[in-house]
C-alpha cells in the first residue's frame, strides 16, 4: 500500500489503517514505516488471521511496550486471543525462557550460550573457512545462503547443543515448516515439531551413554542433570528435548537470516567489504549497525495486554494484541542520527532493538554477535571481491515465513 493510499484510507476508514505484515522484501525499508511513525505511531491493523492489533512503530513507544511487564509474550499463546498468525508450535514453547527458568535450567542454558567458551571461536572460524573452501572449489556464482549462512548458523547451534554437524540439513529443513506463518493451523506442523523433539531426545540418549568427560554441549549438561536426579518428573527427556528444539529453531533461523541480510546490505554498498577488510577493529561496531539496519523480523514482536495501558495517545485495552514494528523503531530519527544511512562508524553504544528489550531480551545476544563477527571476518578476508551475481531487484523473497528471507543469495567474487 502506498503512502498516498494510507493517507486516503486514514480519512475514510480510521480503523484499521492497513493489513499486516508489510512488504516481505528485506532489502528495502517498507515505505509505510515513516508515515506510520509520524502520523500513527500506534496504528490499528488487521493481521494475517484477520484479527485486530495495535502496531507500534516509534522507538520510544516500542521500548515502552517491550519493557512493560503488563505486555505479555507468554499470553500470546492462550486460546481465544487475537493472533498475528496461526499458532503452529505447542503453546508452552512460546514462553521457552520462562519454562527454562521455572525448570531450574537457566544456568545450564546460559553456560551453553556463552560465546567465550574455550575453543568456540577457533572452531567457528575453522568451519567458516571450510565452507568458503567448498564455495570456491565449486566456483561462482554460488548461493551464499545455502552454501554459507545456513550451514554456518547450523554449525554454531549443533556445537552449542551437542549434536553432530552432519545432521544440519535435516534440522534446518524442519525450520522451513516450524516457522511458516499461516492463516489457520495445519495438522502436520505438529508432526514436524514432534519429529524434531524425537531427534533431540535420541541425541540426549547418546550423551547419557558417554562418560561425563566425553559429553558435549547443552545436551551433555542435561545428561549430567538427568543422572543426578533421575526420578525428578520435571527433568524428563521430552522436556530436555523441547528446550533443545526451541533453542536450535529460534537461534539458527535468526542467525542465518540476519547473516544473509547483513551480507546483502554490504554488497549493495560498494566499498563496505573493502572497508571492513581494512578496518577489522570496526567489526564489532559494524555488526551492531547491521543489526539495527536488519529487516529480517517481518512480522513484529507480539505482546498481549494484561491490563488497560496507555501507549502514546492510544489506550490499549486488556486482552488486545500489540505488535512492535522493529523496522519502525530502529529507523526512528528520534533515536538515531541519519537512520537511513548504514553507517559502520556509528558511535557505540548502538541502542537498537534487534534483540528485543525487557525481560525477553534475547539471552543469546552475545553469541549471535560473535557468530556474525566471525562469519563476516572470514568472508571479507577470503573473498574481498565478493559481489552480488544478480540484480538485487531480481532476488526472490520468501512469503509465509516468520523471517524476511531471500530464497537464494547468488554471489560471485
Amino acid at each position: 500500500m502506498s503512502v498516498e493510499q494510507l493517507e486516503g484510507r486514514e480519512s475514510r476508514e480510521p480503523q484499521p489503517l492497513l493489513d499486516f505484515p508489510l512488504s516481505r522484501r528485506g532489502a528495502v525499508l517498507p515505505q509505510e514505516c515513516g508515515w506510520l511513525r509520524e502520523k500513527a505511531p500506534v496504528a490499528r491493523v488487521r493481521t494475517l488471521t484477520g484479527d485486530p492489533a495495535w502496531l507500534v512503530s516509534s522507538y520510544a513507544l516500542a521500548r515502552q511496550v517491550l519493557e512493560d511487564e503488563r505486555f505479555s509474550l507468554k499470553d500470546t499463546a492462550n486460546a481465544g486471543v487475537p493472533r498475528q498468525y496461526a499458532l503452529t508450535i505447542p503453546p508452552e514453547v512460546v514462553n521457552n525462557m520462562g519454562n527454562i527458568n521455572s525448570a531450574g535450567l537457566r544456568d545450564a542454558v546460559m553456560k551453553a550460550l556463552n560465546p567465550r567458551r574455550k575453543g568456540l571461536r577457533d572452531l567457528l572460524r575453522a568451519k567458516a573457512g571450510e565452507l568458503i573452501d567448498q564455495i570456491v572449489a565449486e566456483g561462482g556464482p554460488a548461493d551464499l545462503r545455502a552454501g554459507f549462512a545456513d550451514p554456518f548458523s547450523a554449525a554454531l547451534h549443533c556445537e552449542v547443543l551437542g549434536v553432530p554437524f552432519e545432521d544440519w540439513r535435516r534440522l534446518m529443513s524442519g525450520l522451513d515448516v516450524a516457522f511458516m506463518t499461516a492463516r489457520e493451523p495445519f495438522a502436520d506442523s505438529a508432526l514436524n515439531w514432534y519429529k524434531d523433539v524425537g531427534y533431540f531426545a535420541e541425541r540426549l540418549g547418546v550423551q547419557l551413554a558417554l562418560t561425563p568427560e566425553e559429553r558435549t554441549g547443552l545436551l551433555g549438561r542435561f545428561a549430567g542433570l538427568r543422572e543426578a536426579d533421575p526420578e525428578s518428573a520435571h527433568l524428563s527427556d521430552d522436556m530436555f528435548a523441547t528446550v533443545a528444539v526451541s533453542l536450535f529453531g529460534a537461534g539458527a533461523v535468526s542467525t542465518s537470516a540476519f547473516l544473509t541480510l547483513a551480507v546483502l546490505a554490504l554488497l549493495q554498498r560498494p566499498g563496505l567489504i573493502g572497508y571492513l577488510r581494512e578496518h577489522p577493529e570496526r567489526m564489532g561496531g559494524a555488526v551492531d549497525e547491521l543489526l539495527r539496519w536488519n529487516l529480517s523480523v517481518g512480522d513484529g514482536l507480539p505482546r498481549i495486554a494484561l491490563a488497560d495501558v496507555r501507549v502514546g495517545d492510544v489506550l490499549v485495552k486488556e486482552g488486545e494484541l500489540v505488535l512492535v514494528l522493529l523496522e519502525g523503531a530502529n529507523f526512528d530519527p528520534a533515536a538515531f542520527e541519519n537512520p537511513d544511512e548504514l553507517d559502520l562508524e556509528r558511535e557505540s553504544p548502538n541502542p537498537h532493538l534487534a534483540f528485543g528489550a525487557g525481560r525477553h531480551f534475547c539471552p543469546a545476544s552475545a553469541l549471535g554477535r560473535a557468530h556474525a563477527e566471525i562469519a563476516l571476518e572470514v568472508l571479507v578476508e577470503r573473498l574481498p571481491g565478493l559481489r552480488l551475481a544478480v540484480p538485487a531487484e531480481n532476488l526472490v523473497w520468501r512469503t509465509g515465513f516468520i523471517k524476511r528471507l531471500p530464497e537464494r543469495l547468488p554471489v560471485a567474487w
